[in-house]
């Protein structure tokens, strides 16, 4: 019987009826595919927390993000690296100093070379060839590629881990989290960026939300992200919005996944207008930063 990832209840009832077909790109990590899923997701009647049922085999997501590609976030740098620098801000409000910083998942590594220039000795762990390569190759990195929870790393080494559009896509999130608990320092804190499906936003749009795609598997509130964090063995330390910065011009393409003829418009005149790349952080209060302390 399938038990809930965040609390460990077994009380999982039908929420939204997503399964569909995957489109000829494949999981990637971003999609205009709103509204489809890997499976259907059921929601947790202890503590709200929603999943897929069933979960996918691990073996297939994990070969799937090897091989994922997406020149997307490469395109929007300076974005990605000013969403970086406001979670880093975030992480040294309750850091005791700027150590080691491990980031899980690091993709390209904007956030890891940001970390890197504000002094912290930064390293990364990316299943994807082409984003672990992108990020040694033309950034510099120290970035290992290895799935996330088997990088030979030392033990209590890191002040600060970081998980960032990440834990939405593991089945198995307690167990990433008892892996960081052996990473971390005494009193090293988990930083993490994650949809927030019991947002106004999530709840209003139902499956027609964008954070319900291909790639996620969890989808965690406040509460059960919370829940989760306690019985793994950390602190809360504080909960956030956590907009993104991005072109005017991506997030307008993102339209496309409702109305492509719609998105292509709007689009074409914030480009005959000047204003398709201007940087933009709207704040749709639907994804959450997550500041914990190892208990």
């Amino acid at each position: 019987m399938a038990t809930c990832a965040a609390c460990g209840a077994e009380r999982l009832v039908p929420h939204l009826a997503v399964a569909g077909e995957i489109g000829a790109d494949g999981l990637i990590p971003t999609t205009s595919a709103f509204g489809t899923a890997l499976a259907d997701i059921v929601r947790c009647e202890r503590c709200r927390h929603m999943q897929l049922e069933p979960m996918p085999a691990e073996a297939v997501l994990e070969g799937a993000y090897a091989r994922a590609e997406s020149g997307d976030y490469v395109a929007e740098e300076a974005g990605q690296r000013e969403t970086a620098r406001r979670a880093l801000a975030r992480i040294e409000r309750h850091a005791p100093g700027r150590g080691r910083l491990l980031d899980l998942g690091c993709w390209v590594g904007y956030l890891l070379a940001e970390a890197r220039e504000r002094g912290w000795r930064a390293t990364g762990v990316e299943p994807s060839e082409f984003a672990a390569g992108f990020a040694r190759e033309t950034l510099g990195l120290e970035v290992i590629r290895a799935g996330l929870l088997e990088a030979d790393l030392p033990a209590g080494a890191y002040q600060a881990v970081t998980l960032g559009d990440v834990i939405e896509h593991l089945t198995a999130p307690a167990d990433a989290l008892a892996r960081i608990r052996e990473l971390l320092a005494p009193g090293g804190l988990v930083w993490m960026a994650l949809p927030d499906s019991g947002s106004r936003l999530a709840r209003t749009m139902g499956r027609r939300w964008w954070s319900v795609i291909p790639t996620h598997v969890q989808y965690f509130t406040r509460g059960s992200i919370a829940v989760l964090l306690a019985r793994s063995g950390y602190d809360v330390v504080e909960i956030a919005t956590a907009p993104k910065a991005f072109s005017v011009g991506y997030y307008l393409s993102r339209i496309e996944g409702y109305s492509p003829l719609a998105g292509r418009a709007l689009v074409g005149a914030a480009t005959r207008a000047g204003l398709a790349g201007r940087m933009w952080a709207p704040d749709f209060r639907d994804r959450m930063q997550v500041v914990a302390r190892m208990r």
